[in-house]
């Protein structure tokens, strides 16, 4: 059975940083593409940055320059460091793994493993 357990989060003012990490039990993520989306209230899961098992990774124009992903395969936990935080980064963040040997990609469809989310608030 395969679990996901993420960690990490909370609240932060403007300006600062937060990290956040999701940790997959039960599956071999070091051959899987992994993700973190955002959810806001009303919208969408969005899809921010993605990184392959070899640590290639792409990023949405939002958070360019100010998050940073990473993954130690060994301990299956994916990683997101947070910088420069606004308070439009404020939203449930889930991370998630794709089918082994799928490419990267910012789009929800054709991710099958989810983490429960965790919330984080940047207040102005």
């Amino acid at each position: 059975q395969v679990q996901v357990a993420e960690s990490g989060g909370g609240l932060a003012q403007a300006g600062g940083s937060l990290n956040i990490s999701c940790t997959f039990s039960g599956l071999a993520s070091n051959e899987r593409t992994m993700a973190w989306f955002q959810k806001v209230p009303g919208n969408e899961r969005e899809g921010f940055v993605s990184i392959t098992p070899g640590g290639k990774a792409i990023y949405g124009n939002s958070v360019k320059g100010r998050f940073a992903v990473s993954r130690d395969n060994a301990k299956r936990t994916l990683y997101l460091h947070m910088g420069s935080l606004k308070p439009e980064d404020t939203a449930m963040y889930y991370c998630a793994a794709r089918r082994p040997g799928s490419g990267l990609s910012l789009l929800a469809d054709g991710y099958i493993y989810w983490g429960q989310g965790i919330q984080v608030t940047v207040s102005s």
